[in-house]
């Protein structure tokens, strides 16, 4: 299972600073995850990049008791913007963390694809950071923003996993494929 963003830790880090955001949102996401996990007995989860948010705070320790009752799936992780956690807890949590990139047979994974292509050349990418998102807009005007896949010729985006992030418009080339998500749903736009 490859996913993308999952800011584990924001809400609690928002908390922290004043902002009262519910700890219902990460507990949601949490929730999700482990649904994802059971219905489809993954037997590696790669994230690519910003699989926790900020330093550690108490939706960590939850996430160590989540860890701990799911310890066959193996963890990797390449290292977002966000990931600045102590190596030794990522060891603690048995989670394989790759500073720039994971490379398994013909796919890389990292969190950014601005951070180089030129090494692995003939090679598809995984890549997230930028949380894509896909505007549908309606004859009168109206329009959904959602989160979305975006598949190019050598690279998918992946939408965040987080539901509290931002998202970023695509730019769509006639040969890209854009899969949004709407409640629950996968859709080809």
């Amino acid at each position: 299972m490859i996913l993308a963003d999952l800011h584990f830790g924001k809400t609690g880090h928002f908390r922290k600073a004043g902002i009262g955001v519910p700890q219902t949102v990460y507990k949601e996401d949490l929730q999700r995850l482990i649904t994802l996990i059971q219905f489809f007995k993954p037997l590696q989860l790669i994230v690519v990049g910003d699989m926790f948010h900020s330093k550690s705070n108490i939706e960590h320790a939850l996430f160590e008791r989540w860890r701990n009752d799911l310890p066959l799936v193996e963890v990797h992780l390449v290292k977002g913007n966000h990931d600045i956690l102590h190596k030794d807890w990522y060891q603690k949590v048995s989670i394989k963390v790759h500073d720039h990139q994971l490379l398994i047979r013909d796919f890389v994974f990292l969190h950014d694809i601005a951070d180089g292509t030129e090494d692995f050349p003939g090679k598809y990418f995984f890549c997230g950071h930028i949380h894509p998102g896909i505007r549908i807009g309606g004859i009168a005007k109206q329009a959904l923003h959602l989160p979305c896949f975006h598949f190019e010729q050598t690279c998918c985006t992946l939408p965040a996993f987080s539901k509290f992030t931002g998202m970023i418009n695509v730019r769509r080339n006639t040969a890209d494929k854009i899969f949004a998500i709407a409640e629950g749903r996968v859709f080809e736009v």
